[in-house]
């Protein structure tokens, strides 16, 4: 059977402001995300290594052994970029229907990969990016940003990049690099607008392509991943970027000993 696919809508960087704020969102190609970010490929491709030791993610409710990944956060204002301690990610059920309301402790970033100033690189552009696209004018707001190293593994037949299916992640910008794709076929990439039946579809496939989501403009999904080889899996770099604060728990918001 034969599969299609859909190359990304690629712009270039001196464009990608311009189309994220005229149809909430733009892809990258990974020289493009080189240029944008000011760091060579050969940076952004040592982080790789470091996707195969990523702890499972033990909170799927949906019983399955899939996914793998890490956390961290960090306020990112200016040319300042500053990880802060180590903290639950948390959702409302509103934006995550089926891991919303829930305190998830995961493994955090090993900070021998958060050492390498590819990681500065990256949280400083996207930084700018919101500065210029959702608070144009202003000096530069402190952007709350967590980042999240997943890893889809296919060990059971198939794998679910986005369990709760298409969703908005409560943030104002979601940044999805893919990292590797190996020995997989689907991981479909669909984005839609969320107050009209607009939308794209397409796969990422060049490592180290970037999407950028307007979060509360687009509702996005990746579809499913099977196994065209042993050991199959699609690895990528999840960040967001909220101005007014984590998201928290209204348990954590109201008593500080939670």
């Amino acid at each position: 059977m034969v599969t299609i696919t859909f190359p990304p809508p690629s712009c270039a960087p001196s464009g990608l402001r311009q189309q994220l704020r005229q149809q909430g969102f733009a892809v990258l190609e990974p020289n493009d995300v080189a240029i944008w970010a000011g760091c060579g490929v050969a940076d952004l491709q040592e982080l790789q290594s470091d996707w195969s030791d990523l702890p499972p993610d033990n909170y799927l409710k949906d019983g399955g052994r899939y996914r793998r990944r890490r956390h961290a956060s960090f306020i990112a204002q200016g040319n300042a970029v500053q990880q802060v301690a180590h903290r639950a990610h948390w959702q409302p059920v509103e934006y995550n229907a089926l891991h919303g309301g829930m305190q998830r402790w995961f493994e955090p970033v090993v900070p021998e990969s958060l050492a390498r100033p590819v990681w500065r690189h990256l949280l400083h552009a996207l930084a700018g990016v919101c500065d210029a696209v959702f608070a144009p004018d202003q000096a530069p707001q402190p952007w709350f940003t967590e980042v999240h190293q997943f890893r889809i593994d296919t060990v059971d037949g198939i794998g679910r990049p986005t369990p709760e299916g298409a969703h908005r992640d409560g943030v104002d910008l979601v940044a999805v690099l893919l990292v590797a794709r190996e020995g997989v076929k689907g991981g479909e990439t669909r984005v839609f607008e969320a107050t009209s039946p607009g939308g794209q579809r397409f796969t990422l496939t060049a490592p180290w392509s970037l999407l950028l989501l307007d979060d509360a403009r687009m509702v996005h999904e990746t579809t499913p991943i099977q196994p065209t080889a042993p050991g199959g899996h699609r690895d990528t770099l999840v960040i967001t970027c909220r101005r007014s604060g984590f998201q928290d728990s209204p348990a954590v918001a109201t008593d500080p000993d939670f």
